[in-house]
């Protein structure tokens, strides 16, 4: 079935609600459908105060916020509003991104109708576990996995690596590569600004270590912090630097009272911070993808990351950057040491960093999830 008056119905955990990694490239890839003359409805939950303006048709289902974390919304369902709604657009294809009570309504719909159901790997939820000690649930939560994805006649996986980790828990058969892009053009060295260090403080023999993403504990943030103290403690040089928000934002602010804290940041802001850094450091071992990793890549800085799932698709060890084993603060440590201090490695590497991101074009990436849907049918 070609792609044009395809009518394809989404269903997602986040799609305004939050603006994380699952909602932005959602977004991106709904209005990129739109433009390539698909009909498209995304039934997700949402608050009053949504943190994105969405692209399409969003259809509301019921939610409530998840305990602990309010920023998040817990999806029950479809509901009946939702359900008259999804009935009258009649889709062609359902295509669900979170595997959550709304996925599993979903996916037991598309079967009710015959419509043929795919589905997008976002969240490592397995990985999550231990940083909430619920280990003894990891079997139950592959065993579910197992029969959902199963079911689905095409899943796509954002890497490589992802994929591996899929494979050997025994979801094969039906997964395809579908990386994320990054906008080359935002995210470029060129963003680079010496009066944007100067004005939040940053001395000229001082190197920017960044972090970006979520401020949650499963993305690492006892790493960023342990690795900045180390730094401190030998004397070295630098400033921490953390662009996101979240529950252990006020944590980690009494833990590096010295450390630029600028929240949530995007567009040309983002592009600038990322550019005006030195060092990028990613310590979550969480990642399907890393689309932050990416983003720093290609504004040219060299990345320390995780050598785990999604980072390990995009550092290559020693070239645009260096891998550490998930979880070992003084690894990490030894490796933005390195970087911070040897200008010119950080210069070489710099510069193939932004050359090895300019292979993920988002036109190329999305014109991809075309095809695959055409052969869906």
């Amino acid at each position: 079935m070609n792609i044009r008056g395809m009518r394809i119905a989404f269903f997602t955990g986040a799609y305004n609600h939050i603006a994380d990694g699952v909602s932005l490239t959602l977004n991106r890839l709904v209005a990129f459908l739109m433009r390539e003359g698909a009909i498209v409805r995304v039934y997700a939950p949402t608050t009053q105060h949504p943190a994105l303006d969405h692209a399409g048709t969003m259809v509301p289902v019921p939610s409530l916020s998840a305990p602990g974390r309010p920023e998040y919304r817990i999806s029950l369902g479809t509901g009946w509003k939702a359900h008259e709604n999804l009935t009258e657009f009649s889709p062609h294809l359902f295509h669900i991104a979170t595997p959550d009570l709304l996925g599993l309504a979903a996916l037991r719909q598309a079967n009710a109708w015959g419509t043929p159901v795919v589905a997008s790997y976002h969240t490592h939820f397995a990985s999550y576990l231990k940083y909430y000690r619920l280990n003894a649930l990891e079997p139950g939560v592959w065993a579910y996995l197992r029969w959902f994805y199963g079911q689905c006649r095409q899943v796509y996986v954002p890497s490589r690596s992802m994929m591996d980790v899929l494979q050997n828990h025994g979801i094969d058969g039906n997964l395809m590569l579908w990386p994320r892009g990054v906008e080359s053009s935002l995210f470029s060295p060129a963003r680079r600004s010496n009066e944007w260090r100067e004005s939040h403080g940053i001395g000229h023999e001082e190197q920017l270590v960044t972090f970006v993403s979520r401020l949650v504990t499963e993305k690492g943030v006892d790493v960023f912090v342990d690795v900045s103290r180390m730094l401190s403690a030998k004397g070295i040089r630098h400033r921490a630097l953390i662009v996101g928000d979240g529950p252990e934002r006020k944590r980690l602010e009494e833990l590096l009272p010295d450390a630029l804290f600028l929240g949530h940041l995007s567009g040309d802001s983002l592009a600038t911070a990322y550019a005006s850094s030195d060092v990028f450091l990613f310590p979550s071992e969480t990642e399907t993808f890393g689309n932050v990793t990416l983003e720093a890549l290609s504004s040219g800085l060299p990345v320390v990351a995780a050598n785990a799932t999604g980072s390990n698709a995009l550092v290559d060890d020693g070239v645009n950057g260096f891998l550490a084993p998930p979880g070992i603060s003084a690894a990490f440590a030894e490796k933005v040491e390195r970087l911070v201090l040897d200008a010119g490695l950080r210069t070489e590497m710099a510069g193939k960093a932004r050359a090895s991101a300019e292979a993920y074009d988002w036109s190329r990436v999305l014109a991809q999830m075309v095809t695959y849907y055409e052969r869906a049918f």
